[in-house]
């Protein structure tokens, strides 16, 4: 039974690879060109991860900056989420790995797949821990090193993704429920394994025993995805009675510009109410949400009492959105 808890926002964090790849470096290794990358993606800019950085360890510098934004201490962490397709080795769990290297000896600590979708998986799961009252506070973390499932020749998916780490910590506060009051309002998650084919990694322990590449079929993709998010963020819309003009600040997956400005769009959010950082990051999967909204924190538009609406789809399908009142 759920009391009256509400899962807030304590801090938010982020790491990068040191390595910065440009659209020119790509050219020529694949046949494609930085006016092509532009214009299909809005990308210009990627980091790799190179020796020495791993998703866990780039897990591990986010959450620390989150820790410090927080004002916190390691110690106060007593949950750990980290949503992750590009784990380190198949177990132990990257979440594990964070936990050590943070020095924390209690609580738990778990990965989630759902992709692209994971970090508003993640977020969602632990705001369930924190409001059941069996954890106080959590850190929830967005990590991928996509660079290395990336099959290098192939033009249409290589020059669209990149590596990076993004961390939030929740904690559970007493609340009157108002709309107005801080935490996670509402969720909304959704699946649906029939479209598997269209957004896969062609390998895995259980059937290759390799790591596999990721295959895309772009067009499809783009085609669900639109509908698919709208779907679930007015859910989440109507399960906070609110309409979408109340949004102060949209932060959706950083996949694509184009699927970004079409979903605002369909919304009728104001496209300058949209995190965008497409741009410099490319897509790195579970990452994007949290890094966007560590620069959105970081640079002053994203402000203690605004509202944030967070989205994200992946493959599998899943799908999901968050409401958070800042």
């Amino acid at each position: 039974m759920f009391s009256n808890l509400r899962s807030c926002v304590r801090g938010v964090g982020s790491a990068l690879p040191s390595r910065c790849v440009a659209n020119a470096e790509l050219v020529g290794k694949v046949d494609t060109s930085d006016e092509w990358i532009r214009q299909r993606s809005g990308i210009t800019q990627r980091y790799v991860a190179g020796e020495g950085e791993t998703t866990s360890t780039l897990a591990t510098r986010a959450a620390e900056a989150a820790l410090a934004n927080a004002g916190l201490a390691a110690s106060d962490i007593d949950l750990v989420v980290v949503g992750t397709a590009t784990p380190d080795y198949t177990f132990p769990a990257v979440a594990t790995q964070v936990q050590a290297s943070l020095g924390i000896v209690h609580g738990v600590a778990f990965d989630l797949q759902a992709v692209c979708s994971g970090f508003v998986f993640a977020v969602t799961t632990a705001d369930k821990f924190l409001r059941s009252g069996s954890n106080k506070r959590a850190l929830v973390i967005g990590a991928e090193t996509f660079t290395r499932i990336l099959d290098w020749n192939d033009r249409t998916t290589c020059v669209l993704f990149g590596d990076g780490a993004g961390a939030m910590v929740l904690e559970a506060r007493e609340s009157d429920g108002a709309f107005a009051s801080p935490g996670v309002i509402a969720a909304r998650l959704r699946s649906d394994g029939r479209h598997r084919a269209k957004l896969y990694v062609d390998g895995g322990p259980s059937t290759t025993g390799s790591a596999g590449h990721l295959r895309m079929e772009g067009k499809e993709v783009f085609r669900h995805a639109v509908g698919m998010v709208t779907d679930v963020i007015q859910g989440c819309l109507d399960d906070a009675g609110c309409a979408a003009s109340a949004i102060d600040w949209f932060v959706p997956h950083q996949a694509n510009r184009r699927i970004i400005d079409a979903s605002a769009d369909k919304l009728g959010i104001p496209r300058e109410k949209v995190v965008v950082t497409v741009d410099r990051h490319a897509n790195t999967s579970a990452a994007s949400i949290p890094l966007a909204l560590d620069l959105a924190v970081q640079d002053g538009r994203i402000k203690a009492g605004d509202l944030v609406m967070i989205e994200a789809m992946g493959g599998g399908f899943t799908w999901g959105a968050a409401l958070i009142r800042w």
